[in-house]
Formats: C-alpha cells, sequence, structure tokens
C-alpha cells in the first residue's frame, strides 16, 4: 500500500509544470518626448492617443497631463497599427496621426499560458502638426517595460 501512495505521490510531483506564465504579459510599445537637444521632455498639454481600428477606435491613453514616456498597446494582428494624437490645451488642439507598420510573431511559453505574439517594427510614418519626427529606437516589441521603442521630437514654439 505504502508502494502505491508512492507512486501516486510521484505522479503528482511530476505532472506539475515546471513553466510559470509570464504575470504581466502585456505586449506595448513606449513612446518618449525628447527637446531638440536629445533631453527628454515633459508634455505640459493633454495628451489623448486613440487605437484607429477597421473595427472601431479606441482610446488607448485618455487625458494624460504631464508625461514624458507614454506606453500604447500594439494590436495582434493588424500588419499595421494607425494613432492619433491629440495634444490640447484651453488655447489649441493639434492632432496628428501615426502609422506603425509590424511584423507579428508568435511566442509561446507553455500550453499552460496564454497566447501572445511579439512584434518588430519596420516602418513608421506620421503627419507634422506637431510632431517634427519620430525615431524607431528599438524595433523588437516583447514584454519589457524599460524598453524606449519611439523618441518623439514635438516642434519648437516660435
Amino acid at each position: 500500500m505504502r508502494k502505491w501512495l508512492f507512486l501516486l505521490g510521484l505522479v503528482f510531483v511530476v505532472s506539475c509544470s515546471t513553466i510559470d506564465c509570464p504575470v504581466n504579459n502585456i505586449v506595448e510599445t513606449r513612446y518618449r518626448f525628447y527637446d531638440t537637444d536629445g533631453d527628454s521632455l515633459v508634455l505640459a498639454d493633454t495628451l489623448t492617443i486613440t487605437s484607429v481600428r477597421k473595427d472601431g477606435s479606441e482610446v488607448v491613453l485618455n487625458r494624460k497631463i504631464g508625461c514624458a514616456t507614454v506606453p500604447v498597446p500594439i494590436s495582434y494582428s493588424h500588419p499595421e497599427d494607425v494613432l492619433v494624437f491629440n495634444i490640447y490645451n484651453s488655447e489649441y488642439s493639434i492632432i496628428d496621426t501615426v502609422w506603425v507598420k509590424k511584423d507579428d510573431i508568435p511566442h509561446f511559453e507553455s500550453v499552460d499560458c496564454n497566447a501572445s505574439f511579439f512584434h518588430t517594427i519596420t516602418d513608421i510614418r506620421y503627419t507634422t502638426n506637431f510632431i517634427d519626427s519620430i525615431v524607431i529606437n528599438n524595433p523588437t516589441v516583447d514584454y519589457d517595460k524599460t524598453t524606449i521603442h519611439f523618441h518623439i521630437y514635438p516642434k519648437v514654439s516660435d
């Protein structure tokens, strides 16, 4: 009897998965604002970012004030994300559109974990109402929350 209990206990121990699914498994891009000297810039104006998709629009950042870095979720199934940046205050509202092209790469950890995709950014286009330029800093998008993917340089006010 003890032998069977030992074997049964051994089966339970061996059958447990040793792979832990990541707790914070959100895949998102990070945009940081910079001034003309290349120093990090904190926006004094309000920023709202909307993601535009064929099935509708979704606000991904709502009325953020005083930000230097903003996280923006990236789609899993679209080859290009369209983002609308609205920068505004009591005197003006400026809208720029950003198109981010990417390759989706399936990421597998374990059958016990949710499916996820990592991405490689291949191109970026943008309008230039508020934005002077955007530079791809790191094209690899994964779970890393410290990576800055894009450097945004706003136009200098006269």
